[in-house]
């Protein structure tokens, strides 16, 4: 019964303490807070093994942050977003032509222009010129490295930040600024 402990190694012994250690504080904790709303108090074994489960959970909190980043920052090395946006592009081609049409026969400020002749046409050969320069940018490698470098880059500055923990100092943010009067309000 114990063969498959001997055959562990060393890190994964100290991973599987690690883990039953975490595993009784937490399941103490809710055990304690389970008694405590059933009107008991909570017993002192419990109140220690809830606040070790607390500490731990707050020591192991950021390590594995800038584990997940790291991990992340990798995993995102690897894609082509830029691809993959000028790929959505082409697969809904007519529908976005469709859209575009859509909004700037519905934009108040066309009123005027839409009664011009060749008006329509005129739409469809800018959305299509458009929608094809959208996508040969997005599929330019140079394009692909810029979004590469800004996701590496936002990465980078978030991996700094929870290692030298700017964000703890911070109560808060302030609530987003208020959109100008008559601005468009999308639609969620």
């Amino acid at each position: 019964m114990t063969q498959w402990l001997e055959d562990l190694s060393t890190l994964q012994v100290l991973l599987l303490v690690v883990a039953v250690l975490v595993g009784g504080s937490v399941l103490a904790a809710l055990l304690g807070a389970l008694l405590v709303r059933m009107g008991m108090r909570r017993p002192w074994v419990l109140r220690l093994a809830s606040r070790l489960a607390f500490k731990g959970l707050e020591l192991i909190k950021r390590p594995l942050t800038i584990t997940v980043l790291d991990e992340v920052a990798a995993v995102m090395r690897t894609g082509h977003y830029t691809k993959n946006i000028s790929d959505a592009l082409i697969e809904n081609h007519d529908e976005l032509k469709a859209l575009v049409a859509e909004k700037v026969r519905e934009d108040p400020n066309a009123r005027l222009v839409s009664r011009l002749p060749g008006y329509d046409t005129i739409v469809s050969e800018v959305t299509e010129t458009t929608l094809r320069v959208m996508i040969e940018m997005l599929s330019d490698p140079r394009t692909d490295e810029l979004v590469s470098d800004l996701l590496r880059n936002n990465l980078e500055q978030i991996r700094v930040a929870v290692r030298q923990r700017d964000h703890e100092q911070l109560e808060g943010h302030d609530p987003a600024d208020p959109a100008p009067p008559g601005a468009p309000r999308p639609t969620v």
